[in-house]
């Protein structure tokens, strides 16, 4: 690497006191590009956001064969001659596996913490360039979902934007598993029986049969349904019982599912400089057809939209993101 990385901790006051008791100092990995040591220039600023069951330490993991995404951003740098930028890796993990990058009174505040705390903290200490046209934010899976939600709630920090595989149309992404979530906790006796044992399970063994399914429904009620006094602090979608759904539950999920709320008011993300979507044709949770609605939506409201598809599944593509880079990185404000 011709770079370097940087692993940091950092205070989030914004995580402060939050439901579950998860830490308020977080890790942050930071990546400086060739030459950030000589001389007095400003560079851009790429955040990227990791996927459920993700961490910022989870970035920095070595696959056989492959570069990490912090690997992958100095070879375009250092390598193929892009644009230079720093980039920032913040920790969106949370005693349910994932935040979704929201504030929820469930969770904690973790949108916030990016914009408020990491954001602060990044300008402060490294020479970025500090304008809506020098940031882009890019994700993947939760991560990418989260990127829509920061501009639809912060549009002046963020001029450009990477959803991967990004969560959005949720009936075909999260519905089909209520079934099976459904029955899990039925087994179980409810939520907190279930959550007990799992944690345990986890812990000693490793993540079993619909284990998956089960924390990812909770996480993403925890992010949009959550209500006090109920188990965790969230309100399921559906009736534990017979596993019908709550229409007024489900309705607070579909509120926050890209689809809608970007065609219910597209003008944040059509005065975006950049926008990239793409997602892999055969996705096991079917978000290529969220993506394709998103596409649409903001092409027909003149949004610099790129939206690809490509011959792979929902895991393990990370190498995706070299796309992005090579698209964002040259559209970045230098000054």
């Amino acid at each position: 690497m011709k770079g370097r990385v940087e692993v940091h901790r950092l205070a989030c006051p914004a995580l402060a006191g939050n439901a579950l008791g998860d830490p308020d100092e977080r890790t942050c990995v930071v990546y400086l590009p060739p030459g950030y040591d000589r001389g007095g220039d400003r560079f851009p600023l790429v955040v990227l956001l990791h996927a459920f069951l993700g961490s910022a330490e989870g970035w920095l993991n070595v696959s056989p064969f492959a570069p990490t995404v912090p690997e992958r951003l100095d070879l375009l740098i250092a390598d193929e001659g892009l644009p230079a930028c720093i980039g920032v890796f913040p920790d969106g993990w949370n005693a349910l596996g994932g935040s979704q990058w929201t504030n929820s009174p469930a969770t904690g505040r973790y949108r916030d913490a990016v914009v408020q705390d990491v954001l602060a903290w990044v300008e402060a200490a490294f020479r970025t360039v500090r304008r809506r046209e020098a940031r882009a934010v890019l994700g993947r899976s939760s991560g990418g979902h989260a990127t829509w939600e920061l501009v639809r709630h912060h549009p002046e920090v963020f001029g450009h934007i990477a959803s991967h595989s990004g969560d959005a149309y949720f009936e075909y992404c999260y519905l089909g598993d209520f079934p099976r979530v459904a029955g899990a906790l039925l087994r179980a006796g409810g939520v907190v029986p279930w959550w007990q044992p799992f944690c345990v399970r986890a812990r000693q063994t490793k993540m079993a049969g619909d284990d998956h399914a089960v924390i990812n429904a909770l996480a993403m009620a925890a992010a949009y349904s959550p209500k006090a006094g109920e188990p965790l602090g969230l309100e399921l979608p559906f009736e534990p019982e017979t596993g019908e759904l709550r229409p007024r539950v489900w309705a607070r999920w579909l509120a926050e599912d890209p689809v809608r709320f970007v065609a219910a008011d597209v003008r944040p993300f059509a005065a975006l400089e950049t926008v990239f979507i793409d997602c892999g044709s055969r996705d096991e949770f079917g978000l290529r057809w969220g993506a394709r609605m998103l596409a649409r939506t903001l092409a027909q409201a003149g949004a610099p939209v790129t939206h690809e598809e490509y011959d792979d599944g929902h895991m393990g593509t990370s190498y995706r993101f070299d796309r992005s880079l090579r698209l964002l990185l040259p559209r970045l404000a230098r000054s």
